[in-house]
């Protein structure tokens, strides 16, 4: 799902997410200015008014009430209202009959938050203990402005789809601290995949790690991490570690991630390569009523073909070649779905069951 302002760029730790970061590289390490308070924590009537707001903007999500979340869109995602109500769009047909529970909420304070010596706004890092004790949160936000924030999570019990979602929602408060709080970033998340959570894949990435299959696990893993991150810029002691299994089963293909900039290659049997920009799990045909099952969903870059079949037969020689490379993956998967991305246009995608892959 596409994150609104202020998680455009998101910090992660770890290599097995494809995503680097070198903290000597800072000129300076600022005093950490921005407090977390969890809901435990907040006074009585400030949780009721933040869980509230939560559950409005929640409820006119599965109606698709694009007037109601324009009327309590922060300025900064009002600006780029087109694209939330896309998403939005997308999104509430899944939630059709769900009723909206709040079931965490977090105070993210970053009133005094100094920008960058040019002006622009800063990550804020916010950190958060739970029940006094080693267990935190951690919210890692990029070109955050200074001001008053809060995380709410919502979970939807499962209406007509029988598939359980989550939503989660940026809120920011504008001053004075008694005003309402608008929604500033919108997070909506399936909680199962194929009839299963994100901890039966945790588990079953483990056993797919002991039995060597490194390129199974790694699928499996990151499943798993989709299913139970709430947002992008979340971190926790229990995602650390998922992460850093995760990271220690990488195949060693896989230790910078599959992204454009670190693409996987697979050579097709003609010496045709695929820069594979994209490896994932998708239940989409579980999604639409067919019987639970898993396929690997990949992307490549590619240039323009003169029609659709020749894209389709490109699409099957991609799959092809990545399961010739790593024949281990036809194992769990029913098949695999491809993209062939093409700049300036829009994705060929092909669907082929595993049988039809030689």
């Amino acid at each position: 799902m596409r994150c609104l302002p202020f998680a455009r760029h998101v910090r992660t730790v770890l290599a097995a997410t494809g995503v680097a970061v070198s903290l000597a590289a800072a000129p300076f390490v600022r005093a950490q200015t921005e407090t977390c308070t969890t809901q435990s924590a907040l006074p009585s009537a400030e949780r009721a008014a933040i869980a509230e707001a939560a559950r409005r903007i929640a409820t006119a999500v599965i109606a698709n009430d694009a007037a109601a979340l324009r009327s309590v869109a922060a300025p900064d995602l009002a600006r780029e209202f087109g694209a939330l109500q896309y998403l939005v769009a997308t999104t509430s047909p899944k939630l059709a009959g769900d009723t909206p529970v709040v079931s965490q909420v977090y105070l993210l304070d970053a009133t005094k938050l100094a920008p960058n010596a040019d002006g622009s706004a800063v990550e804020a890092q916010f950190f958060c203990s739970l029940n006094r004790t080693a267990a935190e949160v951690e919210f890692d936000i990029p070109s955050l402005p200074a001001g008053r924030y809060a995380f709410a999570i919502v979970d939807l019990t499962a209406g007509s789809s029988n598939i359980p979602w989550r939503i989660s929602f940026l809120l920011h408060q504008l001053p004075p601290s008694t005003g309402p709080w608008l929604l500033a970033g919108l997070y909506p998340r399936q909680l199962t995949a194929a009839g299963h959570d994100g901890l039966w894949y945790w588990e079953q990435a483990r056993q797919f790690a002991k039995g060597k299959q490194p390129w199974n696990a790694w699928v499996f893993y990151q499943t798993a991490l989709r299913l139970v991150q709430p947002a992008p810029f979340l971190n926790s002691t229990h995602l650390e570690k998922l992460r850093t299994e995760a990271s220690t089963a990488a195949p060693p293909a896989l230790t910078e991630g599959v992204s454009s900039d670190a693409p996987l290659v697979v050579k097709g049997l003609n010496g045709a390569e695929f820069h594979i920009t994209s490896l994932g799990a998708d239940d989409t045909a579980s999604a639409s009523g067919a019987s639970p099952s898993l396929d690997i969903a990949v992307h490549f870059n590619a240039d323009p073909l003169p029609d659709q079949a020749a894209g389709r037969q490109r699409n099957l020689a991609a799959a092809a070649a990545l399961l010739s490379a790593y024949p281990e993956l036809r194992k769990p998967f029913h098949g695999v779905e491809v993209y062939a991305d093409i700049q300036g246009q829009q994705s060929v995608s092909s669907e082929f069951p595993m049988a039809e892959i030689h």
